[in-house]
């Protein structure tokens, strides 16, 4: 079994919604272990993956504004979430507002700063989406690494965020200095700090690789049954050169484009087996067994780093899975609480897979729960 352990100390209990997306009202309880919510499509399931993650790290996996998952016709939404952690419990309550940020309460006290929701509970989230970060560009590799590191390290995301902020002022003062050359030596105050941040983002991530890399070889030779070991590498956009270094040989053509061309946010991973990447000459089925097992291997990374295991949320995974992947995932998660989207569930009555409860969800509406 790839994870171990008696069990899990990390458990949603329940979900409530208000006026969140296609959901009136909705109230849910969870089973501490498989949780499958099945139903046509466009009925509202993957809102309420969303709704659990969004509870839980601030964000909408798919990078939503707030006010884009108010229901329409309505200026605010509520979500409440209650977990159960080491034996204590957690409400965890959210407000979206239409033209303001969000307002966060835990145990009903308002939180000033989302981070004071760190650590509290841990979600991992596998989309259909992610069987393609392998073959897609490296902007969803970089999002794959941000979204994880901002749940597992506090000051990462402190960073990534200042981080961030300088490079939208650096990218608005290259076009700024076109017009007014007198802006050109502000240049070098936003140079230090884009350094400053870069260069933490730059090891954080690097080690975050190593972790991985320790742990995706042996999952993705079983994955593959034995025929394929895989490593994965960090490419820095500056090569060999720092971060500094690199700014400075870069700057006229920065100054001429108008955008930074290096750092972090132009950093990528690479995928070899052997001598090949997969991003660019791997066959597809290569590309998504890898991406399989930087999922798998995400899971297993996060339950080393904070001794306790994740919460798991499927969307529609299992569909575009063979009947060999799909035997693997299953039979790697059976000790996690797993929350799961579908349109049947033909593929676990199959697998004989133990479901605790089902919930089916029509318009918005719980329909059936058993």
């Amino acid at each position: 079994m790839l994870f171990s352990g008696s069990g899990t100390d990390m458990v949603i209990r329940s979900l409530r919604l208000k006026n969140y997306r296609n959901y009136d009202l909705l109230d849910m309880s969870f089973d501490p272990k498989t949780n499958i919510l099945y139903g046509d499509n466009a009925q509202g399931k993957t809102n309420i993956l969303e709704a659990l993650y969004l509870s839980g790290t601030t964000k909408s996996h798919r990078g939503t504004k707030d006010r884009d998952m108010i229901q329409f016709g309505h200026d605010e939404a509520h979500l409440e979430m209650v977990v159960e952690k080491k034996g204590l419990t957690f409400q965890i309550d959210m407000h979206l507002k239409k033209n303001s940020p969000k307002g966060i309460a835990i145990d009903r006290i308002p939180i000033r700063k989302a981070s004071e929701l760190f650590g509290i509970v841990h979600f991992v989230f596998f989309s259909p989406e992610d069987l393609n970060i392998i073959k897609e560009g490296p902007a969803g590799r970089r999002r794959f690494i941000d979204l994880e590191l901002s749940q597992l390290d506090k000051i990462y995301l402190s960073n990534l965020t200042n981080y961030n902020r300088i490079i939208n002022q650096r990218n608005s003062l290259l076009k700024d200095i076109y017009g007014q050359q007198n802006l050109l030596e502000t240049l070098d105050i936003w140079d230090m700090q884009l350094v400053e941040y870069g260069t933490k983002v730059l090891e954080r991530r690097k080690q975050f690789v190593e972790q991985v890399n320790e742990i995706i070889s042996e999952i993705h030779y079983r994955l593959t049954g034995g025929r394929e070991r895989i490593t994965l590498s960090y490419e820095s956009s500056t090569g060999n050169l720092s971060l500094e270094q690199a700014l400075k040989k870069n700057r006229e053509r920065d100054l001429r484009m108008k955008s930074t061309s290096v750092g972090p946010h132009r950093d990528d991973l690479c995928f070899m087996s052997g001598n090949l990447d997969i991003r660019k000459f791997g066959s597809q089925g290569q590309q998504r067994t890898t991406a399989l097992s930087l999922k798998l291997s995400e899971i297993e990374l996060v339950r080393q780093v904070i001794r306790d295991t994740p919460i798991l949320l499927l969307d529609d995974v299992l569909s575009e899975l063979d009947k060999n992947r799909q035997n693997y995932l299953l039979d790697s998660i059976h000790d996690i609480q797993t929350v799961i989207t579908c349109t049947g569930l033909d593929e676990f009555v199959n697998h004989r897979f133990s479901i605790n409860k089902v919930f089916h969800i029509q318009n918005g509406t719980i329909a059936k729960e058993n």
